[in-house]
Order: structure tokens, then C-alpha cells, then sequence
């Protein structure tokens, strides 16, 4: 009987895992209303076959089956009509124009003001002087434009010219290398070994991680200096 629902519930992860990968990586970075309710339907579906003696692996895998294509059949049909999409996910409510408070659309997202206040929080904003428009998305979160006067100013504006970042390659990461980053930046593990002594690191092992810019070189972490 455990085996029996530990197989059951390893064949819902499964399933779950290649839908997440059929429907794209949008789907991690945010769960929508949607979303939600497709991972409600699934927990319905495992609840009654991991307890039920009477649901068979082959009943679940034809429930999993029909629910992945209906999901993918669904997202497939909004991506192709914005009419569908509309209806299902609604369009982003703008609720703050020109510095002015919309009620009617704040009334119909069936939100109050401090609700907004505090979704303004979360955006690093905590006055609504600073807005100059706000969309509520369908999501739920909050796009904000500030007026120019509460925005930092950049080194455009100051008319300063800097050179432009790059991102970071984990070389070492808990005490091994990392060969494929090597291989990106066109580096080998001599030349790794090499940097890293003239950095003061002798062994590999006792490296937590080791970053690395072109412009800034390496930034190292021990096992010792890192906090345990």
C-alpha cells in the first residue's frame, strides 16, 4: 500500500515537472490566478488517487495526461486569442493617471487604499506623491512610473560617462570548479588554479565560491571567512 502511493505521488511530480517545462519558463517567475487553479485541479486529482485503493496507476496517468493537454491546449488558445485571454486573465487596471487616484477602477480591482498603499510599499514607494501612473497587472503586482523628480539620477544625467558591467562567471562553486563556465570565458583549469594562488588560495577545497569579471577579476569566499 505505501509503495503503491509513493509511486502515485512520484508519477504527479513527474507530471507536473514536464508540464512546467512544455508551458515555458514564464510559468515559474510568477503565479497567476490561472496558474493556481491549474495546480488546484492537479492536487485534486492526486488527492483521490493516492488514497483511493480503487484508483489505479493507469486511472491516474490518464487523468494526468488529459489535464496536461487541457492546460496546454488553454494556454496554446489564449496565446492565439486576445479575446480569450482577456476573458480569462482581464487587462492591466490603470489606477493611478497623471498623480490622480482612479476610485472607479480601484473599486472594481476590489481594492482599497491602503491595499495599494502597501502594494506601493513593496515597489520601494511610500507616498503617492512620487506616482505618476500605476497599472495593477493581471498578476496581481503593480507597475509603477514616478514623476522624474523622485527618480535617482543616473550617470546620463549627470553626463558622466562609465563603462558598461557585465555579469559575474561562478568558477568555483563549494570547493569545485566549474568547467563549462570555463570553457565560456575561453579559460582552463591552469589558469584557474594559477589566479587563484596569486589570490591567496592554495586549495580548491577550502573555496566556498570564486566569481569573475574581466574589469573586477576574482571575488572569493572561503569556507572560513563566509559566516557559518
Amino acid at each position: 500500500m505505501y509503495g503503491m502511493i509513493a509511486l502515485k505521488l512520484l508519477i504527479g511530480l513527474i507530471a507536473l515537472m514536464i508540464v512546467v517545462r512544455v508551458l515555458g519558463k514564464k510559468e515559474m517567475a510568477k503565479i497567476t490566478a490561472l496558474d493556481f487553479v491549474y495546480l488546484l485541479i492537479l492536487g485534486g486529482i492526486l488527492e483521490e488517487a493516492i488514497y483511493d485503493e480503487q484508483v489505479t496507476i493507469a486511472h491516474l496517468l490518464f487523468a494526468l495526461i488529459l489535464w496536461a493537454v487541457a492546460v496546454y491546449l488553454f494556454e496554446k488558445i489564449m496565446q492565439k486569442s486576445d479575446k480569450t485571454r482577456v476573458a480569462v486573465m482581464g487587462n492591466p487596471a490603470l489606477v493611478i493617471k497623471e498623480g490622480k487616484l482612479d476610485k472607479k477602477v480601484l473599486k472594481k480591482s476590489m481594492l482599497d487604499i491602503e491595499q495599494l498603499r502597501t502594494l506601493l510599499r513593496q515597489q520601494g514607494i511610500f507616498s503617492f506623491r512620487e506616482v505618476q501612473y500605476a497599472y495593477l497587472e493581471t498578476n496581481g503586482t503593480i507597475s509603477v512610473m514616478k514623476y522624474a523628480a523622485f527618480n535617482p539620477a543616473t550617470p546620463k544625467d549627470l553626463k558622466i560617462e562609465v563603462a558598461e558591467e557585465e555579469p559575474s562567471i561562478l568558477l568555483v562553486d563549494e570547493g569545485k570548479i566549474e568547467a563549462e563556465n570555463l570553457r565560456i570565458i575561453g579559460k582552463d583549469e591552469e589558469w584557474l588554479i594559477k589566479n587563484l594562488r596569486n589570490e591567496g588560495c592554495e586549495k580548491i577545497e577550502d573555496i566556498y565560491f570564486a566569481e569573475w569579471t574581466e574589469k573586477d577579476q576574482f571575488y572569493i569566499q572561503t569556507y572560513k571567512s563566509s559566516t557559518s
